[in-house]
Formats: C-alpha cells, structure tokens, sequence
C-alpha cells in the first residue's frame, strides 16, 4: 500500500535528484501552485536536482517560455526534458518520412522549427493529408470544443492508406483551471481502436525516461543513479507506470487528475482519503511508494 507523506520534505533527503510532472503537479495551466514551488525551491537549495517530464509536445525551449509567462520560477528547476522533443527527435531521423500531416493547434508551430537539438527537422514538410507519409499529433484543432470523435473520417481516411500515428503528448486528458481537456493521447486511443499503427515518445514510455536522464547527467555534471531518482506526478496512466517500468520511485499527486475519485481535498488537511485512494491505485493496478494530495 501506497505511504501517504505530509510533504515532499519528508522524503526529499533520501533523493539527489526528482522527474517532476508539470501539469497537477506544478501548474493547472494558469498557475503556478505555491506550495509545489516552495517544495522544488527547497530541494533545489539543498543540492537536488528537478528535471521537469513532461508530455507537452512541445520542444523543451517552447515549454520554459510557456512556464515564465505563468510565473513559475527558473531557480526551483534545471532542465526540461518533453515528449515532444522525443517525437521530433525520431521526425529528424527520418522514422516517419518527409511530408507530415500535423494534427493540432496552431500555438505548436514551434514543433517543426529547426534547431540545433534536431538534426533533419529542417527536411520535413507539413502537408495535406491526401498527400502525408505520416501523421503528427500534438492535440485537437480546438481542444475547447473537440472531441476524438470529431476525427472519425480523418481517421478512418488515415488508416485506410496505413498512415502511421505519433503521438507527441500521450495524455488522454488535461485540466486547465477548471476545465478539462482532451489531449493528443485521446486521439491516438481512437486512432488505434480504428486500427491504425501508434507509436508514442512520452511518459509511460521508456524513450522520454532516458531522454530525461541524459539531460539530467549533463545538469548534474554527473551520473546520479536510479536509486536516488524520485519521480513527481498526478497521472496513473503515465507517472506511475512510467515510473514503475523504469524501477523508479514515484510520488504521486493525487489532487490532480484523481482528485475527485480519491476525495482529495475534501478534507481540510488537503490530503486524500486513505480507503478512496486505496481503491483507485487498485483499480489501476498502480502501487507508487508514496502519495500526497498536493506537492508542497
């Protein structure tokens, strides 16, 4: 059974090092949350390392401008390491051609530029759909008002002609405020139930785990070892299996995307009810080593 903390600090001196999510974990997509700065800022001054996974599709650059515009601190992180870097990375290698239909919102333009992290990008073309190798999907057109079944003859068209599908976020859903939202992940579920062949680079997925240990060699100017290695996160279907299949420790955040299904919150000490919690790791086979509603 999963070990509910109070706070980070209880457990933060046993790591040099933490993967921390972003979204429910950091920010809701507006904000910042205190009390999860305040929490990163310490670990931070006393030696740790943060690396911020994420499966923003987003290459790393576009996510940090993204997190000074919500005011979130540079001091409490050192480096970022996304899915999108990850599908980008495979587009400059060629493993899914040169003509590229891009499924999503035109705020992920800065996916195809070039730059000097990846070599071969500057070959790829976005093009029609009629004329695609490949699809790229980085959301919805509009995830305001879209839902995967908006794309059932998209999809269906795809298929027909074998396109293949990467994904560059892998989350179904994501909560912005309020407001929940359907992610890149969501399509390619739909893609897949259609038959059609998905490849993914983020979080469960063991590419973005060694991505983001190569980044964190090089912030830390060291190799730190796994053992010392905590990863931060509010996704049962991403964070904690993806910290499980990499043998990693993981504390999972359960006022984020499960808030409601473990009552977190409900009570004033913010935390999760032990029973609803309990119930829902088991319901998804999930067994992280500690829990606590918020990060703080």
């Amino acid at each position: 059974m999963t070990e509910i903390i109070e706070s980070f600090a209880d457990i933060a001196g046993n790591y040099d090092a933490a993967f921390v999510d972003l979204w429910g974990c950091l920010h809701n997509g507006k904000a910042p949350f205190p009390g999860a700065v305040d929490a990163l800022g310490s670990f931070v001054e006393k030696g740790g390392f943060v690396v911020l996974l994420t499966n923003s599709p987003r290459p790393r650059g576009s996510v940090a401008v993204q997190l000074d515009g919500l005011s979130v601190p540079r001091n409490i992180w050192h480096t970022i390491a996304t899915s999108g870097d990850g599908a980008k990375a495979a587009l400059g290698r060629g493993e899914f051609g040169t003509r590229i239909y891009h499924l999503g919102p035109d705020r992920d333009a800065p996916f195809f530029e070039p730059d000097p992290e990846t070599p071969g990008i500057e070959h790829i073309q976005r093009v029609p759909l009629a004329d695609a190798e490949a699809i790229v999907c980085t959301g919805p057109f509009d995830d305001d008002i879209d839902t995967p079944e908006d794309y059932d003859a998209t999809f269906l068209s795809a298929r027909n002609r074998g396109l293949p599908f990467l994904c560059a976020n892998p989350d179904l859903v994501v909560d912005h405020g309020e407001t929940r939202k359907y992610c890149a992940g969501a399509l390619a579920e739909a893609y897949a139930a259609r038959g059609g062949a998905v490849h993914f680079t983020g979080k469960p997925h063991p590419v973005i785990y060694d991505l983001a240990r190569q980044r964190l060699t090089q912030a830390a100017g060291r190799v730190i070892d796994d053992s010392r290695v905590i990863c931060l996160g509010d996704g049962v279907l991403t964070d904690v299996p993806g910290a499980a299949g990499e043998a990693l420790d993981c504390l999972f955040i359960s006022g984020g995307l499960a808030a409601a299904e473990t009552a977190t919150g409900a009570h004033p000490s913010g935390q999760p009810n032990p029973e609803e919690l309990d119930a829902f790791l088991r319901a998804h086979n999930a067994a992280p080593r500690f829990t606590i509603g918020y990060l703080r």
